[in-house]
């Protein structure tokens, strides 16, 4: 199984040491303060802190860019907009443009929350095994079937993005030039996209017949033990 998310989930700080039940508990109920902040007095103390904890992981700086660099792609979008469409009080007037005191706040108070959550997001997925948080979560109540629907998202969204490598590499090999926008490439694009998703679709049918033919869905009371025939998702994202 692919384990880049795991990749510093072995160091030795004390962020790593943190009792994992405790830790989710901890650093939720950070995340739900920051997504609740509206003062922005108070974005600085926030991004202080979210930075702190990331430095007492001792994780690199790149490991964080790299979670930050996708969303904040589709973050960027409303960064740019919404001085020029948000509030009514102008700051500076471009010709048709105009920058508003309300929007240039709601820009800051967006992406400084944005950095803040993903930075804590990180210390608590970046610094133990994924499948160990999970389990975590799931013993202080993370309904069960939400549990095996992450599991299974953690264990075959690799085995997706194999396939689509092997496609890639397919198509290259017959000519397809990636840096060309025309209408031939959004067709192949469009036709690749769809054979991965049946694809997808097709595993995850295969997937879940084979469990229920091995008793998923039908839990052992707490008094018995699992028997050899009903395996449980930790079984099958052990294999």
């Amino acid at each position: 199984m692919h384990a880049s998310i795991d990749a510093y989930a072995y160091r030795n700080s004390p962020i790593h040491r943190w009792e994992l039940r405790s830790k989710c508990v901890g650093l939720f109920v950070l995340l739900f303060t920051f997504a609740s902040l509206q003062n922005l007095a108070l974005l600085l103390p926030m991004l202080l802190v979210s930075t702190s904890l990331y430095m007492m992981t001792g994780l690199p700086g790149a490991f964080i860019a790299s979670r930050l660099r996708y969303p904040g792609t589709f973050l960027l979008v409303i960064v740019v907009l919404a001085p020029f469409l948000v509030g009514q009080q102008v700051l500076i007037a471009f010709g048709p443009l105009s920058l508003h005191r309300e929007g240039l706040s709601l820009t800051v108070l967006i992406a400084a929350r944005f950095i803040a959550i993903i930075t804590v997001a990180v210390v608590l997925f970046g610094t133990a095994p994924f499948v160990q948080t999970i389990k975590a979560l799931r013993a202080l109540g993370l309904p069960a079937t939400l549990t095996d629907m992450t599991l299974f998202a953690y264990r075959y969204v690799y085995e997706l993005e194999t396939h689509l490598t092997t496609m890639q590499q397919a198509m290259h090999l017959r000519g397809f030039v990636w840096q060309r926008f025309n209408q031939r490439n959004l067709r192949l694009l469009a036709a690749l996209m769809g054979s991965l998703l049946i694809r997808s679709y097709e595993q995850a049918e295969r997937v879940y017949q084979a469990m229920r033919l091995r008793g998923y869905g039908h839990a052992p009371r707490r008094s018995e033990q699992v028997r050899p025939g009903r395996l449980t998702c930790w079984h099958w994202l052990s294999s």
